[in-house]
Parts: structure tokens; sequence; C-alpha cells
């Protein structure tokens, strides 16, 4: 955001041009760094439709398309492929707390309305609402439902999930502090926070895993474990905000009621992010 709170299409120009350069392998537009649930339904899409035109085809556009409601979802997903996205990235409704049988039958609905690739986003930490293995099982028989991010953090639940669903959908990973883990069990990379403020180094560590050099993954993972607890000392995306305005992209500006970080934890976080200034 600009420092009058309206969307900042030049910064958002420069961050994308510089993930480009630093290897990341596709954006996810809008999603919850973005600072994705205080935007209008029209920024929304304008910001997914910058950010197409800005990649230029150089790299996948995930659109962030979620929503609580399932009609308003397929609206976002649809706009989104309308526009160029290649996949979406669908959040669990959130607050209305939906059954398994009502979040099959909400992902269900959009991929029947909407050809476009589709990615599950369980994160309950969030939502309240928890996707079970079960009905992400499911709904990985359904053809442009092609993966699912697992930001529960829980290792033994993400095994059982390559387990069960591993050879139709890619299973990536939500959540940096356990990415490396749940490549070595089988996940096909990861969603992550800490790739806007390091997104080489995340780049490198995630092309290592996936190589199966999971020494080298380590070694780069090493170097990131501060950021991975540190960008998460309020609640994302106030740290990314901070640290990305630190290293000369943004301002420091969040919508409420989001607010800047705690001056208690700015020296924490410059400590963390010192190697990537």
């Amino acid at each position: 955001m600009a420092s009058d709170g309206s969307v900042d299409y030049e910064a958002l120009s420069r961050l994308l041009e510089h993930h480009i350069e630093a290897g990341t392998h596709a954006i996810v537009s809008v999603g919850t760094t973005g600072e994705s649930a205080t935007l209008a339904i029209e920024e929304h899409l304008a910001v997914i439709q910058h950010t197409i035109k800005t990649v230029a085809g150089r790299i996948p556009v995930i659109a962030g398309t979620g929503a609580n409601s399932t009609a308003e979802a397929i609206h976002l997903t649809g706009e989104a492929a309308a526009l160029g996205a290649d996949a979406a990235l669908l959040v669990v409704p959130y607050y209305n707390k939906p059954t398994q049988e009502g979040l099959y039958q909400h992902y269900k609905a959009i991929a029947e309305a909407v050809s476009l690739p589709q990615v599950l986003y369980n994160v309950p930490g969030r939502t309240v609402a928890d996707m079970s293995n079960a009905t992400i099982d499911r709904l990985a028989d359904i053809d442009n439902i092609v993966a699912c991010k697992d930001a529960t953090g829980d290792l033994k639940r993400g095994a059982e999930l390559i387990d069960l669903c591993g050879e139709r959908i890619n299973i990536l990973s939500g959540d940096d502090a356990t990415a490396l883990e749940l490549m070595r069990l089988g996940g096909k990379g990861d969603i992550s926070v800490t790739a806007n403020v390091a997104p080489q180094a995340m780049a490198r560590m995630c092309d290592a895993a996936l190589a199966g050099d999971f020494a080298a993954a380590q070694k780069i993972n090493d170097t990131l474990v501060d950021l991975h607890r540190d960008l998460f000392v309020e609640s994302n995306p106030i740290p990314v905000k901070y640290a990305v305005s630190r290293q000369g992209f943004t301002d420091n500006t969040l919508r409420l009621p989001l607010t800047p970080l705690a001056s208690k934890y700015h020296a924490r976080l410059d400590a963390a992010l010192a190697p990537f200034l």
C-alpha cells in the first residue's frame, strides 16, 4: 500500500521484477501477504490483472480467489481465468465453519464452474475450519484440482496426505518452518511467506530439495530459520511489510485493522533480516 492507503502498483511492479530476477518459480497474487482481506473486489481483480500484465508469461501467476461464499469464490475464480491467470489458490471458507461435506461441495462447485487449475489451501490457524485429509483425498479425484497448500505445519499429517493423494495432486507446504521437511517426505514445493523477503534463497532451497540434494537444501535453510520464525512475531503480513520496507521496496503502510509492526520487534526482525538487506 502507498502512504495514503491506496494500492501501490509501482511498488508491486518492482517486487514482481525482483522475484523474477531472483528465481521465484511462480507468483501468488492477492494471498494473505498481499492484504487480500482488505481489498475491495474491484481492487482484488485489478491487482491480479496488473500482476499478470507485469509478469507477462515469464513465470506462472496463481490468483488468490478464495472466499467464504461459494458464489463469490466462483465469481473471482472465473474473473481470474478471464484475466489470464494460470491457476487459482482457494482458501478454506473462513468464519462460517462449514462441515467436511460442505467443504467438499464448495470446492467441487468451483471446480465444475471454472476449468482453471485449482489449488486447495488449508490454513486452520486463520480459517478455524480445518479441511481433513479425507476430504482432500476426495477432492483429488476432480481433474482441475491440481494441488493442495498444507499450512497446518503438522508433518505427520502432511506425510499421511502425501501417501493418500500425492500421486494425483501436488502437496505443497504453506509453513516455511517445516517446508523442507515436507519436501523430504515427498512434498513438491512451498508457497512461502519468507520468499517475500528472501526470494533467491528460498528458490535455491526448493530447487535443491526437489532435486534430492537435501544436504544443500538444509545448508540454505539454516540461513533462513530466523526469518521463518520472526516473520510471524505479529500476524502476517505485518512483519513482511516492515521487512520489504526496510529493503526499500515499499512504504510500511497497511490497511486497518492491520497496523505497522510494533517497535519492540524492530531490532529482532532487523537482525533476522540483516543477511538479506
